[in-house]
């Protein structure tokens, strides 16, 4: 006899994650929706010496992503094309979103864009942004 595990939440949940995920990529920054696919998940660290962002685009190749910064906005941009298909497939489960993606973050003054870095591996793409130094005020001596 096979026991079968019954999960009764199961497919209320994969509908309600189905649901979320369409209306997070149609709202995100209100031009997601009609400019990309997709929307890849990104994660932002800040340091006191720079900001470190970490986007999982796994199946793209990190030097055709396009990454601009403009006016304090950083923008990562590219697409994960479809799988060549397989003769003598019967069945397919696809849960990978593909076609293009798209995110801009806007960045604080304090960034120097001169010094923006990315890197690339393990279909994580890692960009450094540093911030410039903090000026600190001059004191100035009063003379009698």
């Amino acid at each position: 006899m096979t026991l079968t595990r019954y999960e009764p939440w199961s497919l209320h949940r994969a509908l309600l994650n189905e649901f979320t995920r369409a209306v997070d990529a149609t709202t995100q920054d209100g031009s997601v929706g009609a400019t990309a696919d997709y929307a890849p998940p990104v994660d932002i660290a800040e340091y006191a010496d720079k900001f470190v962002l970490s986007a999982d685009i796994p199946g793209v190749d990190p030097a055709s992503v396009e990454i601009t910064l403009e006016q304090g906005v950083l923008t990562l941009s590219g697409s994960r094309e479809k799988p060549v298909e397989v003769a003598g497939v019967e069945r397919r489960r696809t849960e990978r979103l593909l076609g293009r993606f798209y995110r801009r973050f806007a960045l604080p003054d304090t960034v120097d864009g001169d010094a923006v870095s990315a890197t690339g591996k393990h279909g994580v793409l890692e960009i450094t942004i540093p911030k410039r130094a903090a000026v600190q005020p001059r004191r100035i001596s009063v003379t009698h």
